[in-house]
């Protein structure tokens, strides 16, 4: 029996509203975190807030993802939403350093089954035709998200006290626990042989030791554990895929990777990371020092990022559910994020600073017309007993891409300002407000450095766009079926066509 439209409808608002509270969570507890850190006497701590949520939300996307297969992803998506809202009142009640970290641990290993789940629910419930549309709306979630975390974050804050940061997160989690367990179908899971542990605990290792590797890099205190780091990421993936060749029920089903759609698929995932994620967080204080302008001003270009990735997420997967044609979108989105980057990396310093936002909001439509897309369209290339753990491999690829991109940049972007700066001037120590203070010509100087450091991070983001253009070419042109395919089980339901 189908899903009656106002059950679809009850699941899509469940749904929309765990994956905007997964990502609504890192931003607004990011405005929140120095303020937390000093409360509770611990600033030198201060960055294990993100990077223990960053490391288990990473670590556990493709053990949720079979674990999805597995058991079904109601229940683990049931599960991740109370684990979240029990983990986020644990950090607000956190009265020490350690007892937040691990709560913030806790927290960012359930919130990777909230987005994973949701995307595998939509893709269990709809044809690959209908999925885009869904999925589109699913992923609005992370571009608001990032729109008004910053500011609901400094309210919250400033006006209820840093605990509330995380308990808002119960009330909202709760009801949308109550729409799950209405709304959430009963998805028969598929019962084959034993879970890949020997895979499990190899990959654990290789990315829990790469994601602190890029987090030590670029300090050189620790460059020796980064070093160290490096070498057990290195064993422990060379380990992992040896294992899953061997499997017989393998974490990550490596065959699946010789059907293009999914290889190239996955290539264009990872371009978000590495081509947008990785840039964003840095170009406020990109305008603030090569364009002197306000810390108010400077995050006007980021808005302008996500609103146009926004919009062409939502627009991209109307379109696709409506004609089922979708090669175009990420061969016209890379093309438009190569095209926008790569002028970035034209503009002269001290242009208006209308063009670079103009820019950057290229970048912004090209991303968002695949970013949601091209999940929907590597799932459909698979059978839906995989649903999980290819949506998992998908997610993960550009959540490790931004990781390690992020990091890169971070330290090109320091050791560069170092070696070019203006002799007296001290790098880790240089602030907007101090730039601004010195004279005109002083502060053209250091314009002129930000601006020639960050012209070839353009150019090699410009670049990874372009790989992307590749990959769009190498996807199978092809229509997405209206034929919901194989299912789970008799317990499996989809929505009636007429819904979309």
């Amino acid at each position: 029996m189908p899903l009656s439209p106002l059950r679809f409808r009850l699941l899509v608002t469940s749904l929309l509203a765990v994956s905007f509270l997964g990502a609504l969570d890192n931003t607004v507890v990011s405005t929140a975190i120095a303020t937390v850190a000093g409360q509770l006497g611990a600033l030198e701590h201060m960055s294990w807030i993100v990077v223990g949520y960053t490391l288990a939300s990473t670590v556990l996307l493709p053990i949720l993802g079979k674990l999805g297969d597995r058991i079904g992803p109601r229940a683990v998506f049931l599960g991740s939403v109370t684990v979240f809202v029990l983990a986020s009142v644990a950090c607000g009640f956190a009265n020490g350093i350690v007892w937040l970290i691990v709560a913030r641990v806790v927290q960012g290993m359930s919130s990777a089954g909230l987005q994973l789940m949701s995307q595998t629910i939509i893709a269990e419930t709809t044809t690959p035709r209908q999925r885009p549309k869904f999925m589109a709306i699913i992923g609005a979630a992370f571009p608001i998200a990032i729109l008004i975390g910053p500011v609901l974050g400094g309210i919250i804050t400033d006006t209820w006290g840093w605990p509330w940061v995380f308990w808002i997160n119960a009330p909202v989690g709760i009801t949308a626990l109550a729409l799950a367990i209405v709304a959430i179908p009963h998805l028969e899971p598929v019962r084959r042989g034993g879970f890949d542990i020997a895979g499990s605990i190899a990959l654990t290792v290789g990315l829990v030791a790469l994601v602190l590797a890029v987090t030590w890099v670029g300090d050189p205190a620790q460059a020796t554990s980064a070093f160290i780091a490096f070498v057990v990421a290195a064993v422990a993936l060379a380990v992992f895929f040896v294992v899953e060749l061997r499997a017989a029920e393998p974490l990550v089903d490596l065959s699946h990777f010789a059907d293009r759609t999914v290889a190239a698929g996955t290539v264009i995932s990872a371009i978000v990371g590495i081509g947008l994620f990785s840039i964003t967080s840095y170009l406020p204080t990109y305008f603030q020092m090569a364009y002197r302008t306000s810390a108010t001003v400077s995050g006007l270009v980021p808005i302008a990022t996500v609103f146009g990735m926004l919009v062409s997420n939502l627009a991209s997967g109307w379109m696709v559910s409506r004609t089922g044609h979708y090669r175009v979108y990420p061969l016209a989105g890379t093309a438009l994020g190569a095209a926008g980057l790569g002028a970035m990396a034209l503009l002269p310093a001290g242009a208006p600073l209308w063009a670079p936002t103009l820019a950057m909001a290229v970048v912004g439509l090209g991303t968002g017309s695949f970013m949601s897309l091209i999940v929907a369209v590597v799932q459909s290339a698979v059978p839906r007993a995989e649903t999980g753990s290819i949506t998992a491999s998908v997610n993960l690829v550009r959540q490790v891409g931004a990781t390690v991109a992020t990091a890169l940049i971070g330290g090109l972007i320091g050791a560069g300002v170092a070696a070019m700066l203006p002799a007296g001037l001290d790098a880790a120590t240089l602030t907007p407000a101090i730039a601004h203070a010195h004279s005109p010509g002083l502060q053209q100087g250091i314009a002129r450095v930000y601006h020639s450091v960050f012209v070839p991070i353009f150019v090699a983001l410009a670049a990874t766009y372009l790989l992307g253009v590749v990959a769009s070419i190498l996807l199978p042109n092809r229509r997405l079926s209206d034929d919901p395919g194989a299912l789970r089980g008799a317990a499996t339901e989809s929505i009636p066509a007429g819904t979309t």
